[in-house]
């Protein structure tokens, strides 16, 4: 099996190309989903952005006029080299704000030295938690909003337990990305709000 990710304008072409390779597709829905089985015996099951339901017909163009994004949700992404968050409307980028802080990495010394290196990594790590928890509560705080997280699962836990975020509520998918950059983060907006498709082909 294979999970493609497939951006919401291209759902459509990506469907009749899967009907050009494996012939004639019959659609249903099974378990929210948007399921298809060619005459090949290949199969997709279309999944929607946001971890939500669908329950429309079994149209190709009735699933992706429910793939649109929420009117607010957002994106938080943190690692220990660094954060970035984004809030959105719709498709619209509202506000964001990439960082980075140095957390010095492992060292092999042994005795009182590794142990003042671990205690100094530690300040590093919660120091650069804590100013994302800052950036996070004022891009993301206030209103109750969904968020689609990625990066260290431990980070982000650290992060989303900000009395500040109480409202913020993750949901799926996770998105593993390296040290966030402003790049990384554009392109997790994208994944965060693409269709995902598993598939199975006969051949």
């Amino acid at each position: 099996m294979t999970e493609v990710l497939v951006p919401r304008p291209r759902v459509v072409r990506w469907v009749e190309n899967f009907e050009t390779r494996h012939g004639e597709t019959a659609l249903r829905i099974a378990d929210g989903a948007l399921t298809g089985r060619a005459d090949d015996g290949s199969t997709f099951v279309a999944r929607l952005p946001f971890a939500a339901a669908y329950a429309g017909k079994a149209e190709v163009d009735a699933f992706v006029s429910s793939s649109a994004p929420p009117d607010r949700w957002g994106v938080l992404l943190v690692r220990k080299g660094g954060f970035a968050v984004a809030r959105l409307a719709g498709e619209q980028v509202q506000e964001q704000k990439v960082g980075q802080r140095h957390v010095q990495g492992r060292t092999k010394a042994g005795g009182q030295s590794q142990q003042r290196f671990a205690r100094r990594r530690d300040n590093q790590a919660r120091q650069a938690y804590e100013a994302a928890a800052d950036h996070a509560a004022r891009i993301l705080g206030g209103a109750a909003i969904c968020v689609v997280t990625g990066g260290d699962h431990g980070a982000v836990d650290e992060v989303l337990a900000d009395p500040r975020l109480r409202r913020v509520t993750p949901i799926a998918p996770w998105l593993a990305v390296p040290d966030p950059r402003r790049s990384v983060l554009d392109q997790a907006v994208v994944d965060a709000s693409a269709v995902r498709i598993d598939v199975i082909n006969s051949r």
